[in-house]
């Protein structure tokens, strides 16, 4: 499984880290904003938009949505190539992963089915580190419970141990003349 796209000279494209550098969460999906979009797939950011109206009816709200203005305030504070979206009197358009892979059916070209494919592969490995990443996390978690309950029972016989040491208390002697009755 390449993790690159190739030109025919040999020299990589685009990588993975590129893509992920791309990805972002807005509304609770990972998505990408039609710019990055336009420049992995190279074509205008214009044109890109012009084949998603053209195909509006396979761009439901799911795979597609436009961002607000205080969204695309946060993406440019986020995203330090995107700051010159902050002067675009147009909000962009974000694609989640299912939008993405729309994407290819509409964006008929060798390069836009190439780059398709490594960007579905980012998806996966990102969507696959996040499951280990909660699964490290229930395990961490398992490990601190019982290094609690080992916290307490390693104080509870440090606190024997120093019963143990202490000096035995000592009857007090009386001092002075005792009279026996």
């Amino acid at each position: 499984m390449s993790n690159k796209i190739i030109k025919k000279s040999g020299k990589s494209l685009i990588s993975v880290d590129i893509i992920e550098k791309r990805i972002f969460v807005m509304r609770g999906e990972k998505v990408m904003v039609d710019r990055d979009l336009a420049e992995l797939y190279s074509v205008t950011t214009k044109r890109l938009n012009e084949q998603v109206k053209r195909n509006l009816s396979r761009f439901p709200d799911d795979f597609m949505f436009q961002l607000t203005n205080v969204e695309k305030i946060e993406v440019v504070a986020i995203c330090d190539h995107l700051k010159p979206l902050k002067y675009s009197k147009v909000n962009p358009y974000v694609f989640t992963e299912k939008g993405v892979a729309m994407l290819s059916s509409v964006l008929n070209s060798e390069r836009a089915i190439q780059v398709n494919i490594l960007i579905m592969r980012t998806f996966s490995k990102i969507r696959e580190m996040l499951f280990n990443h909660k699964e490290l996390a229930l395990k961490l978690e398992k490990v601190e419970q019982k290094l609690g309950q080992h916290d307490e029972d390693i104080q509870a016989i440090i606190n024997l141990i120093r019963q143990l040491h202490a000096e035995p208390e000592k009857p007090k002697t009386r001092i002075g003349f005792y009279q026996n009755k």
